[in-house]
């Protein structure tokens, strides 16, 4: 009974591991604007970030992240060791990817936090699954299949913030909301049916 209670407690671990799913790669980054009223700390005294992949490793991912703080203009960039395992993420910056509605995740300085929902949304110029979730002070979107942060709407009893992303390399804007792979082919007949038309006057003349 004792080794069937291991082999069992062994696969449930090795299940809830293989439910962690990283979205990212080293050389993926993602940019944010920071909007904010009232008495900020001056930690989180910000405008501007850049979230940056180094380095994944299991459930490990090495990341610089670059803040341009509102008092002076200056940037500075430190660099983190986030685990999605343990739920070191920082200020939520990324999750595990591919989640859905009543999933659950663990942040180290949030506890547990469970998935509200899965939507359709516009980010940085393209059409993205995106999972939310509330805690006390924050409501959360992370795109889906990346598990970064897009959205964060704060509100603290002295202060409130919002980050949004704005620029990012992990999808491509679409151009009037038309798909990017679907804006190339149409490029390429067009220029096919411009060389045509021009060939069948050369060869009139």
């Amino acid at each position: 009974m004792i080794c069937w209670a291991l082999l069992v407690g062994i696969l449930l671990m090795a299940v809830a591991s293989a439910e962690i799913i990283v979205g990212v790669k080293p050389g993926d980054w993602i940019e944010y604007t920071v909007t904010s009223t009232g008495n900020v700390p001056e930690a989180h005294n910000v405008n501007w970030g850049k979230f940056e992949i180094i380095a994944v490793e299991g459930k490990t991912i090495d990341v610089n992240i670059t803040s341009r703080y509102c008092a002076d203009g200056r940037e500075e960039t430190e660099t983190y060791t986030l685990n999605l395992e343990t739920g070191q993420i920082g200020d939520a910056f990324i999750i595990p990817a591919n989640l859905n509605a009543g999933d659950v995740f663990l942040a180290q300085h949030l506890g547990t936090i469970t998935i509200s929902g899965v939507e359709e949304r516009t980010c940085i110029g393209a059409k993205r699954s995106v999972v939310c979730a509330t805690t006390p002070q924050t409501i959360f979107c992370w795109d889906r299949s990346t598990g970064v942060l897009v959205e964060a709407n704060s509100s603290y009893p002295e202060f409130t913030m919002i980050t949004k992303a704005e620029e990012t390399n992990m999808w491509q804007t679409q151009t009037f909301g038309i798909d990017p792979l679907f804006s190339i082919v149409l490029i390429v007949l067009v220029i096919v049916a411009v060389l045509v038309i021009l060939l069948r006057r050369k060869m009139k003349e």
